[in-house]
């Protein structure tokens, strides 16, 4: 018998909420945030605190360091040092300042598209070049032209490869193989992988995760990973996360240039949620891992009977499931039509650069009431767009 609920439905209309800053009409799944209440014993913590009425500056105790290292020892078999750990607040801004760190104008960074959108974003105001090495369609999903992918890195100019790990927005989990040999390859061209692991909590029963760090040796020092609880505990607002840096000389660079410049200032919640979140709420990620799985099946079962040329990818990892409209064009915009048609918002697959298909991106992290109600809504506007 489940212990949380997941089932109710929060009103967050009028709250300031970026997802549900829609009109009344509308219904956002789009961008990736969860609508739902968050673990007892992160609202615990946090009503400490309230309750204590002081909220002055705050350091980072050992303590946090000890739920990481605990964490990803326990559950992913990694062990890390504390020395490779730092408190950063954001994922995205530390990206952003270690591709200005890392590159010299009209360098290039590599991303394997479709990927997370900001990725291009944050290289292209740093006045670097994109280059992508574009996944292939296989019978089981997405995969690797290896051959592009050692193209891209053996140009001189090729100085940083972001990983995505799990990878958003496909919901794919790289394999142990196929990260060794990501890494045997940057390494063979001197490149510095970024990973991004923010996702890694938010897996199919089952499943696992392999950390890029984890490994070997090589891919360790030649990377720099980001991990955080925000995404799979549902605090992406509190803004509190880490940078994983076995390489000495990468840490000095990277870890010392954060510091000076703001990116390690904790808040007066950031490091005691994600203390009460790796100590104290597994039980309640379980539960939620197994409520994604059926609202999962549910989608694929509904595109299956009730939706004709709505093609559904596998999606072994976050809540975030990658839809192809079969007889659409890239160019048809189809989540915009959807959302005019329908009120159903979602992530439009052009933004991630998803080559000439059309595609969307569907957050699935919601009540089962309203999930239903989303499926009913695309139905609808699949139907009259054909």
């Amino acid at each position: 018998m489940p212990k949380y609920d997941f089932d109710t439905i929060i009103n967050r209309r009028d709250t300031n909420c970026l997802k549900w800053d829609v009109s009344k009409n509308e219904l956002p799944m789009w961008v990736a945030d969860m609508d739902f209440k968050v673990a007892p014993a992160i609202i615990k913590t946090m009503q400490n605190t309230l309750n204590l009425g002081v909220f002055g500056y705050t350091k980072t105790p050992d303590k946090w360091y000890r739920a990481y290292q605990n964490w990803w020892k326990k559950h992913h078999n990694f062990h890390i040092k504390k020395e490779w750990l730092s408190f950063i607040n954001g994922i995205v801004p530390a990206i952003n300042f270690a591709i200005q760190l890392l590159c010299d104008k009209n360098d290039n960074v590599l991303v394997q598209s479709p990927v997370y959108h900001v990725f291009y974003r944050i290289i292209e105001q740093n006045g670097v070049n994109i280059v992508q090495n574009e996944l292939e369609i296989g019978k089981n999903g997405y995969e690797i032209d290896w051959q592009d992918f050692e193209k891209k890195l053996s140009d001189e100019k090729t100085k940083i490869f972001i990983l995505c790990n799990p990878h958003n927005p496909i919901g794919k989990i790289w394999d142990e193989t196929t990260l060794e040999k990501m890494g045997k390859l940057c390494h063979k061209y001197g490149v510095t992988v970024l990973s991004d692991e923010i996702h890694c909590d938010l897996i199919t029963p089952g499943l696992k995760y392999t950390p890029f760090a984890k490994v070997n040796d090589t891919n360790a020092q030649i990377s720099v990973t980001y991990i955080s609880p925000t995404k799979a505990f549902n605090i992406a607002g509190i803004q509190s996360a880490a940078v994983c840096t076995p390489n000495k000389n990468l840490r000095k660079i990277l870890h010392t240039k954060y510091a000076q410049n703001s990116l390690c200032e904790n808040n007066i919640f950031a490091a005691d949620v994600a203390i009460a979140a790796f100590n104290h709420s597994k039980e309640w990620l379980d539960e939620l891992n197994a409520y994604l799985e059926q609202n999962k099946q549910i989608v694929k079962e509904f595109i299956k009977t009730e939706l004709k040329g709505v093609k559904v990818y596998p999606c072994d990892a976050t809540y975030l499931m990658w839809l192809e409209f079969e007889n659409f064009k890239a160019d048809d915009e189809i989540a915009k039509k959807i959302r005019e048609i329908s009120g159903l918002y979602l992530s439009s697959g052009e933004q991630f650069k998803a080559g000439d298909k059309s595609f969307a991106r569907l957050n699935i992290a919601t009540p089962k009431e309203i999930l239903k109600d989303g499926l009913n809504r695309l139905k609808i506007a699949i139907q009259k767009l054909s």
